[in-house]
């Protein structure tokens, strides 16, 4: 402090992320915020937002929409390459079926999930649609044994 100055006091304005949460934990980013854009970096070579952008912040699949940052997944169509042409924009439950599921019912799938899912699982099983109905039986009484 230099002599004769007086010391001038500020108030600290209260800062928060461009999301809003508080406190901030590095580079001007909550720590929510600051985790998905470092793991963009190293996942996703910078172009999560872009795929995001580019879908529409939406399931490319069942078009669920969500502006949430864990609500929308960005799927490697090719794991490990970070090309934009081979990443697809999922929601959480589009993601986990194209993942986990060891079988897929062919009926009950979309198309373009099926064909995430075949690219994930070249060797996995495909359930194909079967015909339930019942056909018409006629009922003739009689011996069984004649």
């Amino acid at each position: 402090m230099v002599e004769g100055r007086q010391p001038t006091i500020t108030k600290q304005r209260s800062i928060s992320c461009s999301c809003g949460r508080t406190p901030i934990v590095a580079k001007g980013l909550c720590g929510s915020c600051y985790t998905m854009k470092r793991q963009d970096a190293e996942y996703y070579g910078g172009l999560r937002e872009k795929v995001l952008q580019r879908d529409g912040h939406a399931c490319r699949v069942c078009g669920k929409a969500g502006r949430g940052k864990k609500s929308i997944m960005v799927h490697h169509r090719v794991p490990g390459r970070s090309v934009l042409s081979l990443m697809i924009s999922l929601c959480l439950g589009c993601h986990s079926r194209v993942h986990k599921l060891a079988v897929i019912d062919e009926a009950d799938a979309p198309e373009l999930l099926r064909i995430l899912w075949r690219e994930q699982h070249p060797q996995g099983t495909e359930q194909y649609a079967l015909d339930y109905s019942t056909a018409l039986i006629i009922h003739q009484t009689g011996s069984l044994f004649a």
